[in-house]
């Protein structure tokens, strides 16, 4: 079975490979791209595979914006943090579903049934994208989010969110206020929730709003140099691999 992993987290996209290889020594992976347009490049210039796992947030967008631009055969896995009740809309439109964190049982049981449904999971028509995206609300994202602080639960709203980031190997919120708030949840978790249109993942450490960003400079190694509106701990850089998805995040909007 030749099989294609779309994941723009490395660590999220090698544990997805290992867990494979482990349930599945036959198969081989020809493939992990990080971006839209590195998928849509590879599916439309490479023979296609016999199943796709693909998250559905990445550095550049959505993933269904891939079935916009490329004819997409083989049966999908996505991969995500969303809730059962948005996953209805992609199940419906034949295919198949892992809900983050995923175990090895879940990841086996779900190769099974695109296994034993192999033939409706490659049905002729593309799924319903508007209908997708309409359902998973992926304009709009998290509104708010509950925090604990000095003994007090508050509400901070996500457009005063500048940037969300690793402090102490957690995630922690600073608003444009320059208030931090711990988040319990994990940055994987936390960038399925926002808005793929208002939010980038520079990096595994910084989520950013793009009200945040004051300017970006060319960098060293063909890296980009993020300055913002407030201050951040660290330099914000972003690699050459992830440059072109950032610029044009910044452009089409």
């Amino acid at each position: 079975m030749k099989i294609v992993i779309i994941e723009d987290e490395i660590k999220a996209a090698r544990s997805l490979a290992n867990l494979i290889n482990k349930l599945r020594p036959e198969a081989k992976i020809v493939a992990q791209l990080q971006s839209v347009e590195a998928a849509v490049d590879f599916l439309a210039n490479s023979e296609q595979p016999e199943l796709i796992f693909m998250d559905i947030q990445l550095s550049d967008g959505l993933s269904f914006e891939i079935f916009k631009q490329v004819e997409i055969k083989a049966p999908v896995i996505f991969c995500t943090a969303y809730g059962e009740y948005s996953m209805e809309a992609i199940k419906a439109n034949g295919v198949d579903y892992l809900l983050k964190p995923f175990s090895e049982d879940d990841l086996q049981k779900a190769i099974e049934k695109v296994e034993s449904f192999k033939n409706f999971f490659q049905q002729s028509t593309r799924p319903d994208l508007d209908a997708l995206l309409n359902k998973l609300g992926q304009d709009e994202g998290k509104k708010s989010f509950l925090v604990f602080k000095q003994n007090k639960y508050t509400t901070v709203q996500t457009d005063q969110i500048a940037f969300i980031y690793i402090r102490n190997d957690s995630p922690s919120i600073m608003t444009f206020q320059q208030q931090e708030y711990a988040l319990d949840q994990s940055m994987d978790q936390i960038q399925n929730m926002l808005s793929a249109k208002q939010f980038f993942r520079l990096n595994r450490q910084y989520l950013v709003n793009f009200s945040a960003i004051k300017e970006v400079e060319h960098y060293f190694g063909r890296k980009l140099f993020v300055k913002l509106t407030i201050p951040s701990p660290e330099q914000l850089l972003i690699g050459k691999e992830k440059s072109g998805s950032f610029l044009s995040w910044l452009e089409n909007r």
